[in-house]
């Protein structure tokens, strides 16, 4: 009964002339189509952001309304946590708001490391701004509607040129903590059911006892997933500051299944079984069956670590009026029945030898990372820039004595790599791939605040010491 409408509905939005569209297998094969005769037809500008209103327009056509996709989410739910976030997964895909096609062109592989096999994505997915839409996006009035990509507004807006377009975007809502939240996927996911969980108030970002209350919480209503939260500080946190939110999702990232270096006793939690995890950055890691104790020891190593300094290792937890230093990256896991929270110590401080900060990338690893550390990051799944595809491609060349244009910032890295060890060109890109993942590898030991090293973990002990 709706197939007359639908139709109706199509060729409003492509133009009348789409008898000379021809089916494909594919549905969005099927959609290139349509947005190829809408193109053809006048009915919308060839130019990148208006061609993807108009594919989530159409494919809104075929997505439930938010009321319908809640109702179906938690009657899937009645049945596993898991049949119902299989379900919203799988519609997620189906209706293009992940963006499949676009995340298989990303570039993946591991990398083996003393702290384990190390993940390396170079981030291929996100479209490359058109300079045209970029010119028209300059001249279009900024609405300041909605507030940011992750608040509720989003769901069905149907974007501007320079907003992307949410039409066939549903959240999931759910009570955390007495308020409103909401649950969605990433549409250009980094790892497998990259989840996001958001508050539906626009408020900034912010670590505290709630935190980690409200992370345990969540792996008790989907106990399948990982969920954590970036820090809140500037530098050292993720790149959406100004909403709360958390991430999570079905990944083993590399850093939960790193081992236990020193086991530690936290007086007061007898119950909550503790250690320091042999790891790049400064992790403490919390086990307990009993979340509510849990929690309480994670909020005070996160108030002990606030109020901590010792300027012997460059850890500082104030600046000089005040301002604070020192925040952590919290992520929550079930393990068996049990729940576990890796904790890891940040510090934002700047100096003069260190002014992109002194816990991280130095600046002889920023021609391969730049960007502050996050969440993701710090799990051991490294999103390096698309730059690096090309660039990358002429080290190669430079190591293999060809022709090039190697850029200077890669040049003394190059040189360094060319000088001690043999090139060619059947392994050279296997090579050159592990040598970016030991980079990684030191970027994260940059972001550590106690390093792996005898100094380190001594001043590491006095910081357990003072717990």
């Amino acid at each position: 009964m709706d197939r007359v409408y639908l139709i109706n509905r199509v060729r409003n939005l492509v133009g009348d002339a789409t008898q000379s569209i021809p089916a494909q297998a594919d549905p969005l094969d099927n959609l290139d189509a349509l947005v190829a005769g809408a193109v053809e037809n006048g009915a919308v500008d060839d130019l990148g952001p208006a061609k993807q209103i108009l594919e989530a327009e159409l494919m809104a056509l075929g997505t439930p309304t938010p009321s319908e996709a809640n109702a179906k989410f938690w009657d899937e739910y009645q049945t596993s946590p898991k049949a119902a976030t299989d379900w919203f997964f799988q519609l997620s895909r189906a209706n293009n708001y992940i963006q499949t096609r676009a995340i298989a062109k990303n570039i993946g592989y591991t990398t083996p490391t003393e702290y384990g096999n190390l993940e390396i994505t170079i981030n291929l997915s996100k479209p490359e701004k058109d300079p045209k839409a970029i010119a028209a996006a300059a001249h279009a009035a900024k609405s300041g509607y909605p507030a940011c990509q992750l608040c509720m507004e989003n769901e069905g807006y149907a974007g501007r040129l320079d907003y992307p377009a949410r039409a066939n975007h549903r959240i999931i809502r759910f009570g955390l903590a007495g308020k409103t939240w909401g649950f969605q996927y990433s549409p250009y996911a980094y790892f497998n059911e990259h989840a996001i969980f958001l508050d539906a108030v626009h408020e900034p970002m912010h670590i505290n006892a709630q935190t980690f209350t409200n992370l345990l919480d969540l792996t008790t209503m989907f106990p399948h997933y990982m969920v954590g939260s970036n820090a809140d500080l500037p530098i050292v946190g993720g790149s959406m500051l100004a909403h709360e939110h958390y991430q999570g999702g079905r990944h083993d990232f590399a850093m939960a299944k790193a081992s236990i270096q020193k086991a530690i006793t936290i007086p007061g939690f007898d119950d909550v079984e503790a250690g320091i995890v042999h790891w790049p950055m400064s992790v403490i890691r919390l086990t307990s069956s009993d979340r509510t104790t849990l929690a309480q020891a994670a909020e005070h190593v996160r108030a002990t670590w606030a109020d901590y300094s010792d300027e012997s290792v460059s850890v500082k937890a104030h600046a000089e009026d005040g301002t604070p230093h020192h925040t952590i990256t919290p992520i929550a896991r079930r393990v068996g029945d049990a729940y576990q929270l890796d904790l890891v110590l940040r510090d934002n401080q700047t100096s003069a030898q260190y002014p992109d900060g002194i816990f991280h990338p130095h600046q002889d690893v920023q021609h391969i990372k730049k960007e502050n550390i996050g969440l993701i990051e710090v799990m051991g799944l490294a999103i390096l820039p698309a730059r690096l595809l090309t660039e990358l491609a002429e080290v190669q060349k430079y190591l293999l004595d060809e022709p090039n244009h190697i850029a200077d910032m890669h040049k003394p890295w190059a040189d360094e790599l060319k000088a001690t060890q043999t090139w060619t060109a059947d392994t050279a890109q296997a090579q050159l791939r592990q040598e970016v993942g030991k980079v990684f590898a030191r970027v994260l030991e940059d972001a550590g605040v106690f390093k792996q090293n005898d100094e380190g973990l001594a001043a590491f002990d006095r910081f357990i010491a003072a717990l």
